[in-house]
Parts: structure tokens; C-alpha cells; sequence
């Protein structure tokens, strides 16, 4: 692991907005009843916060964290605020009835940097990360130039994002022809696993591996166990859209060109016996795959994002919601829940990939696929699962614990002794109505514009320490390969 980055420089948003301050009435440090100490001498802990919602992997309860080091130190009974104990704690904070999760942990990110910073860049994907009650990023290896498939170019990487950073950041290498030679030097650098392409990313410089080379690949990763992330598509199945509409686009991508690609992972897989990982599930019909796999011992996990579960091929009403794969039909929508309830789907990551606003126009055969929603996943999310009976625990382990097990991060997402302190105030009960030009995204272009979510996230510490703000560091994060 490297040092920690610089402070970031980014202000907190305002009070009452996803990322803003606590609101008013809560215990800020050194105020009535708080655990602050009133005389010298090293507290015994950092930061205490309590809330009757605290959202551990236990379950919802009514809790004291305590802090220590960026540590979460302990859990305490809620009602240790009630001792007073003088030298008990640096700062307090008593959120009443805002709900206290982990930080969640977004492993599908697209940051850019560098070469395409004016797509999005580090500075600001962070920025919006922390105030959407995100803590730990994984960065995708393509659409920043140079791309991550090569130790060469993770340094590039790093060097861009150095100082940068709001939250902790990670990095997936990339998988492409041709550089099967690099993937054990790119494990032993850090990178949390490789990523590949079966159909064109969209970028000339990250070509998609064939079946031989996804072979050869898994074969190399084999030897050291590294993970592979797979972009599940078959290129025989996809079409050029026959229009500019909607309709036209879906059609070019269908599920069975997805189905088809992940049974052509699970087939090599199970040959091999490497490990492996489907990104961005959009289509039910993938998990019946998943399920048969899983049972006959393959070694493989898949996610889905906001947007697949979210929203529906019905209610599409322009190129801010082009992605690939597409968004799908409604009935498709509910049957992903239900494989994320079961656990086919291990968790829900943004897959943030955005542009400028001239590259999502005209229309949906020439605007480029990608969604914009880092700040939002976690109101995104709420605001559909409690609609469908789903609590907290169920989303900070789909949002926080999955991602973070599938990258190998036993100390982040989740509140427990000895994780870091990385935790979210969030208001479950609070709505807004997004403004894509108040989002710290470099780009005011999201599906989102306009929607009234409900679940606000108030607060976000980093190792117990405010993220957003001038105080946070951010830190560049290593795989387990890091020698």
C-alpha cells in the first residue's frame, strides 16, 4: 500500500443535500451531552458516534462506534454517551435516528485520468464518490490513455491520481491481446485483477480477447489465482443499431448475446479453473447460468449496477441512459432483485462511466454507453429496495461487504472492530430531487436529472475523519499480489 495522498481541497456540499453536513440538532464536538474531553491529555479515542441504527453485519442496532487511529476501535452500548466520561473522546457525534453504514465500496468505476480527465478525473470522481456515502473506489483499466495493461502504465495511473484522491482508490489491471505476459507483473504491482473485453469496448485502444485469448488469459491468471473480470457480450449476436431510437439500440444487444458470452466464460472457467467475474449483469437470463456454474463448483461471482435494477427499457427517454449492455425491460428488472436476494449477484457497483455532453447526443446509436451515478448509487438503490420489502443490511452488504470481498478488503465495508473507520450518516427516510448541475460529477449528465429519491447521505468519514473535506486523505490501495 502507498502512503496516503494529499488533503483534498473539495468543501463539504451544503447542509440538507446528499454529501452536506449533519443536519441541525445533532451533536457536533463539544456540544451538550457529547463525549468530548474537557481537560488535556490524549483522549482515549478519536471519534465516537452513535445512532440507533447502526447497520453492522449482524444486523440494524442501536450502537456507539468508537474510534481510534482510523480504526473502529469498538462497539459500544448506545447509551455510553450517557456516562461522560471525561477523556472519553476527541469528537462525538449522535446522529439519533440517521442510520450509520459502512462506506460503501464501488469496485466497476471508469475515473479516465489520464488522457481523458475531461471525461471525469480523480479530483472530482472522488469528490462525488465521498458525498454519495462512497469511501473505496476500484479503478477501470480502460478509457484513460494510456490504459492499465502494463506496470508502465499503472505508474501513469498512479502518478495522475497522486494527491487527487478524496477516498481510497484501487486499480484493476486490463486484459488485451497480446499482454498475457504482463498480467502476473501487474498482480505483483497491486492491481486487484484483470479486466477484458469479448465484444469492442468502445475504445480502439482496449480491443476485446477472443476465445483463444481469453483462454490463454485465464490459464496465465491461473497460476497465481488472480481474478479476471469479464465485459459478458458476444460480438456474433450483436447488430449495428437499425435506428436512432431506443428501441433500435436494445435491439442490437439482446440477452441472448450476453447469455451466450457467459456460458462461454463459465465453459473456459470450469477448464481452467481460474477464478472469475461477470461485470454489469443486465439481463435475468444470465442467472440461471450463474446458478448451474455455481453448483458444479466454478469459480465465479457476478454484479449488477443501480441502473439495471433501477430503471426500465419502458421509461428510457434519452441518450443519458445508453449503456452496454442496455438497460432492459421492467419484468427483467424484477428478476434481477429477486437473483440479487438469492445471491447469484454478489453485490450492486455504479459502473460510472461518464463523457462530456456532447458525446451522450444525437441520439442512441451515436452517443456513447455509459452512466453517470457515483454520487447516487446509495439513494438510487434505497429508494427501489425499500419500495420491495429490502432493509439496510441488505443494502450495505450488496453496496459495501460484496465489493469489498470481491477485491480482498477485509477491512473495509463493514462496521466492525478493526475495519477502517470509513462510515455514512444517512438519513433513510429524507428525499431530494436530483440536480445533475449540483453533483460533483465533472459532467451535469445523468438518467437521474429530475427523479426524487428517497435516503440522504449526510455525512461520510474516511478512517474516521471527514471525506469531501480539506481534512481527508485519500490513499492509492494494493491488491494482495503487492510484493
Amino acid at each position: 500500500m502507498t502512503e496516503p495522498l494529499a488533503p483534498g481541497t473539495a468543501e463539504v456540499p451544503a447542509p440538507g443535500t446528499p454529501g452536506g453536513p449533519l443536519s441541525a440538532g445533532l451533536s457536533e464536538p463539544g456540544a451538550s451531552g457529547s463525549l468530548a474531553s474537557a481537560r488535556g491529555g490524549r483522549p482515549g479515542f478519536d471519534l465516537v458516534v452513535r445512532s440507533r441504527r447502526v447497520v453492522t453485519p449482524e444486523g440494524v442496532r442501536p450502537l456507539t462506534v468508537a474510534v481510534r487511529d482510523g480504526r473502529i476501535a469498538a462497539l459500544l452500548a448506545y447509551d455510553t454517551f450517557e456516562t461522560r466520561q471525561e477523556g472519553a473522546a476527541r469528537e462525538a457525534v449522535d446522529l439519533g435516528e440517521v442510520a450509520l453504514l459502512p462506506g460503501l465500496v464501488d469496485t466497476h468505476v471508469h475515473v479516465n485520468e489520464p488522457g481523458r480527465t475531461h471525461w471525469e478525473g480523480f479530483a472530482s470522481a472522488t469528490r462525488a464518490a465521498a458525498a454519495g456515502g462512497v469511501t473505496t473506489v476500484v479503478d477501470m483499466p480502460l478509457n484513460a490513455l494510456p490504459p492499465t495493461v502494463s506496470v508502465a502504465a499503472l505508474e501513469i495511473k498512479r502518478q495522475a491520481a497522486e494527491g487527487r484522491c478524496h477516498i481510497d482508490v484501487g486499480f484493476w489491471g486490463g486484459a488485451v491481446p497480446g499482454n498475457a505476459g504482463e498480467l502476473e507483473p501487474l498482480h505483483r504491482a497491486g492491481v486487484f485483477g484483470v479486466k477484458c473485453f469479448l465484444s469492442p469496448s468502445g475504445v480502439d485502444e482496449f480491443p476485446a480477447l477472443d476465445r483463444a485469448g481469453l483462454r490463454e488469459a485465464l490459464r496465465t491468471l491461473a497460476a497465481f489465482d488472480g481474478l479476471m473480470i469479464v465485459h459478458a457480450e458476444d460480438p456474433a449476436l450483436l447488430t449495428d443499431p437499425l435506428g436512432p431510437t431506443y428501441p433500435d439500440f436494445l435491439a442490437s444487444r439482446t440477452a441472448e448475446a450476453e447469455r451466450r458470452a457467459v456460458e462461454q466464460v463459465v465453459e473456459l472457467a470450469a477448464e481452467i479453473g481460474a477464478r472469475v467475474h461477470i461485470v454489469h449483469v443486465s439481463s435475468a437470463s444470465c442467472l440461471d447460468v450463474l446458478r448451474a456454474a455455481r453448483r458444479d463448483g466454478v469459480r465465479i461471482s457476478a454484479e449488477t449496477c443501480p441502473h439495471y435494477l433501477t430503471l426500465s427499457a419502458e421509461e428510457v427517454s434519452g441518450p443519458a441512459y445508453k449503456c452496454c449492455p442496455p438497460i432492459r425491460e421492467a419484468a427483467n428488472r424484477e428478476a434481477l432483485w429477486r437473483g440479487l436476494a438469492d445471491g447469484l449477484l454478489m453485490g450492486v457497483v455504479s459502473d460510472h462511466s461518464p463523457s462530456p455532453p456532447d458525446l451522450k447526443a444525437p441520439d442512441f446509436a451515436a452517443a456513447w454507453g455509459g452512466i453517470s451515478s457515483l454520487q447516487l448509487g446509495l439513494p438510487v438503490v434505497w429508494t427501489s429496495a425499500r419500495e420491495r420489502g429490502y432493509g439496510l443490511s441488505e443494502v450495505a452488504r450488496w453496496m459495501a461487504e460484496g465489493p469489498a470481498a470481491l477485491v480482498g478488503l477485509p477491512y473495509k465495508g463493514a462496521i466492525r472492530p478493526g475495519a477502517d473507520a470509513d462510515l455514512v450518516a444517512f438519513d433513510p427516510e429524507g428525499r431530494f430531487t436530483v440536480d445533475a448541475a449540483a453533483l460533483h460529477h465533472r459532467h451535469p449528465v445523468t438518467p437521474y436529472d429530475g427523479r426524487t429519491l428517497t435516503g440522504v447521505v449526510v455525512r461520510t468519514w474516511l478512517r474516521g475523519r471527514p471525506a469531501g473535506a480539506a481534512a481527508s486523505r485519500g490513499r492509492l490501495l494494493a491488491g494482495e499480489g503487492i510484493g
